[in-house]
């Protein structure tokens, strides 16, 4: 093979004096794949002197996997491009050591290419995040493929861009009939116009929530909470949003059991005395637009019944009297269990006259439950003529109702200041 010419060795040398001031390994290799040049970082890369490293050749240097991986790389070289390759590095202890080598062509002034340069990059860190995100992208994608609840991703305009298996199982659509539409499109106009407000929420940035009761195919009606997610790009704009559906069916069974154990009383069903007084706190605080009365209802021969018939008996008869109480008033008005034979009841009644009539249906509902001669005394105020505080109103339906006792019982007081009104007797 013919020497170069000098004005080429010339060049060369002026490129090799450049390269040697680069801080990164670089080489120059021949048609035969031997190493005809390295900078002294090169030197530094593999741990040995230009003596031991110019005149052999990549395999020779690095093995026959080094070459094999190189090999593909050095002939586009050759041929005129510049290419990268990665491979694990295996030689001055730096052994698992992820670098990329770009290859590129060293043409003369005539185009042809007698050499080519390769400069080595560490990109270890590089490849280790890269594997990293790309398993916990896999371990993503298998996740969200294999939870057993709707899983979707829609943009800015609502079109789908991502469904899990489960929400195609729930739809009964395949993929193809979903992705790239509106979600309202997909689900239907009926059950867009239910979800919307709730996409549109958090569109604005908010994480929002809709519990439902729906009819499953498979199990019937069941409890079900859609939550509505904002996807947010670097500049915290929402780009899109997820939206993931579960099962709360049994959570939501057993809240409601625990909100009843807490406002019912375990016996009769009506509200408890805490409910009551909960809801009584409620009322006064809107009483100026719509005044309510409170009645204590207290039993007249409660006790006898207990005594000469037992407890079992005497709880039958509470929970009769409640019954009829809960007949006696409408839907919105509210009747609790104050304690032992013992009842309120809250209505929303404009003046007396309405109240006391209202009153003597209630004794007339006591007195039908049972044979048994019992009755009831009821005593009652007004909010916010007689009282505008819970305490206070309680305190004056409960004086009139001892009143109504101290009358001879099975009748009706208004607690007013003074009690001035005469009980009035139902019979």
């Amino acid at each position: 093979m013919n020497a170069p010419p000098s004005s080429t060795l010339q060049r060369l040398a002026h490129i090799e004096r450049l390269v040697d001031a680069i801080d990164l390994p670089m080489a120059r290799w021949d048609r035969l794949a031997r190493l005809v040049f390295c900078n002294m970082p090169y030197l530094h890369w593999t741990g040995r002197t230009r003596e031991q490293l110019l005149g052999s050749t990549l395999q020779e240097l690095f093995g026959e996997e080094a070459w094999q991986i190189a090999q593909p790389a050095f002939v586009q070289a050759f041929e005129g491009r510049t290419v990268n390759y990665e491979r694990r590095l295996t030689h001055n202890g730096q052994s698992g050591r992820w670098a990329r080598i770009q290859v590129f062509p060293d043409a003369d002034g005539h185009g042809e290419v007698e050499s080519v340069f390769t400069i080595a990059f560490d990109i270890h860190q590089d490849v280790v995040e890269r594997e990293a995100l790309a398993a916990a992208r896999q371990r993503l994608t298998h996740f969200t493929e294999n939870i057993p609840y709707p899983l979707t991703y829609v943009d800015r305009h609502f079109v789908l861009q991502f469904v899990n298996k489960a929400y195609i199982e729930a739809t009964g659509q395949p993929p193809t009939h979903m992705l790239g539409k509106p979600i309202g499109d997909v689900r239907g106009a009926k059950r867009w116009e239910e979800h919307r407000a709730y996409f549109e929420r958090a569109l604005e940035g908010k994480t929002v929530q809709y519990t439902r009761l729906v009819n499953l195919a498979t199990q019937g009606p069941r409890w079900v909470r859609t939550s509505y997610v904002p996807d947010f790009d670097a500049d915290g704009a929402v780009v899109g949003l997820y939206t993931v559906t579960v099962d709360v069916h049994d959570l939501t069974l057993s809240q409601e059991n625990l909100k009843r154990s807490v406002e019912r009383d375990p016996l009769t069903d009506v509200l408890s005395r805490r409910a009551m007084m909960d809801r009584l706190d409620a009322a006064l605080a809107n009483v100026k637009e719509t005044p309510v009365a409170l009645f204590f209802v207290d039993l007249d021969g409660f006790k006898a019944v207990n005594d000469r018939l037992g407890h079992r008996a005497g709880d039958a008869l509470l929970v009769g009297v409640a019954q009829a109480l809960q007949s006696a008033v409408r839907a919105e008005d509210s009747v609790a269990r104050f304690g032992g034979d013992e009842f309120l009841v809250l209505a929303a009644l404009r003046d007396e006259t309405g109240a006391h009539a209202l009153a003597l249906h209630m004794l007339d509902a006591v007195r039908s439950v049972t044979a048994q001669p019992v009755s009831a005394s009821i005593g009652y105020a007004l909010a916010p003529s007689d009282a505008d505080q819970p305490l206070k109103l309680l305190q004056l339906a409960d004086e009139a109702m001892y009143e109504a006792k101290h009358r001879g019982k099975n009748c009706v007081v208004h607690g007013g200041a003074s009690l001035a009104p005469q009980a009035i007797s139902s019979e």
